[in-house]
């Protein structure tokens, strides 16, 4: 399996096409902010030097999100070439189990993942600290790189699922275009939640990856949260929260860590299981 998960990272990274798209959402959620979504937002809150601070981290934490997403995306698209060009014909022909070589495709998504996600915050930490802000204590880093792992393994599977479906290099093509299209919108970083209309609120709160934003939310936006809302009621913090996808209200309920944390993990082991299920099936066409 070590071979195979090798061979797959290979293959991923010397293709810059693959790295540059599986990234193309990332760079259009960041370009947008930059050239029109920032200020917009800020000025909507406030006007005082403190709110860049703050929504760097919001739109930071989104960006993180969806890194995971898309570039598990990105990896499993080596899967979907392997079955157009008949190349998973010579890896069963070879004395490897099928769920060895399933279990490559899945290793290599994951550890894709999860170098891009950190690469990610890397990135993102960098543009804080030159926009003004400060870093993330340790502590918070440590949590980060451990939300990482439950994020990208939450998005890998949620896209082996969608991926066993497939067949063709064309359909995966279309299938990505589609889910990097729609990704912003469904973990609400172009639109905050507060301001999107309710089914599509309902949609998103039950949507992981919009869980894995919520909680990068909560740990990227603690330190400036605390410095912007200094003295403020906290009815009027925990509006912000709702307004902006830090947690989410289900009727009464209002969702917090544990809650996001069972989410992808939940959402893990059910689009997994399906996921195997479902190319198990195929292969035996």
């Amino acid at each position: 399996m070590i071979n195979l998960v090798r061979r797959n990272l290979l293959i991923y990274f010397r293709d810059k096409s693959t790295v540059f798209f599986s990234m193309l959402s990332v760079i259009i959620t960041f370009g947008m902010y930059i050239f029109f979504l920032g200020d917009m937002y800020a000025r909507s809150i406030s006007t005082t030097a403190d709110i860049r601070f703050l929504m760097d981290s919001w739109i930071m934490a989104g960006i993180l999100g969806v890194t995971s997403v898309t570039t598990t995306l990105g990896a499993y698209g080596n899967m979907i070439v392997d079955e157009a060009q008949l190349k998973t014909k010579d890896f069963y022909s070879a004395p490897l189990k099928r769920r060895t070589i399933a279990g490559g495709y899945i290793l290599s998504s994951f550890v894709i993942g999860l170098i891009m996600s950190v690469l990610a915050f890397v990135f993102a930490e960098i543009y804080i600290v030159l926009g003004g802000g400060e870093l993330l204590p340790l502590t918070t880093v440590l949590k980060l790189l451990g939300l990482m792992l439950i994020s990208v393994l939450s998005s890998s599977s949620f896209i082996l699922l969608i991926a066993s479906m497939l067949r063709t290099s064309s359909s995966f093509g279309v299938a990505s275009t589609i889910i990097g299209t729609i990704i912003g919108f469904l973990c609400g970083i172009y639109i905050p939640i507060g301001s999107l209309p309710t089914e599509v609120q309902w949609v998103i709160k039950f949507f992981p990856p919009a869980h894995s934003v919520a909680l990068y939310r909560n740990l990227m936006m603690e330190v400036p949260m605390q410095t912007f809302f200094a003295g403020v009621p906290s009815n009027y913090l925990d509006s912000f929260k709702t307004e902006m996808g830090l947690h989410y209200e289900i009727g009464a309920y209002t969702t917090d860590f544990a809650f996001s944390i069972l989410v992808l993990v939940s959402s893990a082991v059910l689009f997994y299981s399906l996921g195997i299920l479902l190319l198990s099936r195929k292969k035996k066409k």
